[in-house]
């Protein structure tokens, strides 16, 4: 499977995260959201011009930056139609 960070992946594509690349608050944040390395997560959506990027982990929706979300690398699943 292919990695590639959070931005780089299409909308509707499932995949598994395989890295996160920032410190311990954004560990911390992001652990909040349900998302860490070994989670399936799904990208719903991303919004043009380094828009917030909208994920979806089990039954939960979130919404995170940019800057966070490059920071995210995940194996590449499948795209979900």
């Amino acid at each position: 499977m292919k990695e590639m960070d959070l931005t780089q992946v299409e909308s509707n594509t499932k995949g598994i995260v395989a890295k996160i690349l920032g410190g311990r608050r954004m560990m911390k944040k992001l652990e909040t959201l349900g998302i860490r390395i070994g989670c399936e997560l799904e990208k719903v959506s991303s919004h043009i011009m380094r828009g917030p990027v909208v994920v979806r982990v089990g039954n939960t929706r979130a919404a995170i930056g940019y800057g966070m979300a490059k920071k995210i690398i995940i194996e590449q699943e499948k795209n979900v139609e």
